[in-house]
């Protein structure tokens, strides 16, 4: 189910919107200031082009003991900037291609994958792909080393 997903996905509109994250990702490797920008617009570049199947999670949700307080500041640092210059294009890109997905009854599915990603398009930085049923088991392994 997942891989007819994902083919609807790409068929319905999700080549311009991974088309637009390639771009963004080549405009991050080509400026050097941008370069830590990189890995996180290929991460999603991976999640928009198979958004069933695989999910974006934090890295401190994926390895809680390699918590640092400075990376996360620079994270957050990095994360503005991505919005200023990048994230707020990406998102919008999102939005319209889900409400223009959402209008035909076979869409709708892929339209609030859509919407899911723009969320992450405004802030992607520390974000990793991961299958869902990594970022599951990721979960319930923080839950039980919170709870016990």
């Amino acid at each position: 189910m997942r891989t007819v997903l994902n083919i609807l996905n790409f068929v319905l509109g999700g080549f311009a919107t991974t088309f637009s994250w390639l771009v963004a990702t080549l405009i991050s490797i080509l400026l050097v200031v941008t370069l830590p920008l990189t890995r996180s617009c290929w991460e999603i570049t991976k999640l928009s082009l198979l958004p069933y199947g695989n999910e974006a999670v934090h890295v401190d949700e994926l390895d809680p003991a390699g918590k640092n307080a400075l990376l996360n500041t620079g994270g957050t640092l990095l994360n503005i900037f991505w919005l200023v210059f990048f994230g707020w294009w990406l998102c919008l890109l999102h939005i319209a291609a889900g409400i223009a997905q959402c209008l035909t009854i076979i869409g709708i599915p892929v339209g609030i994958a859509n919407f899911k990603i723009a969320a992450i398009a405004l802030w992607p930085v520390g974000r990793r792909v991961v299958s869902v049923e990594t970022a599951r088991a990721a979960r319930e392994a923080n839950a039980r080393r919170r709870f016990q």
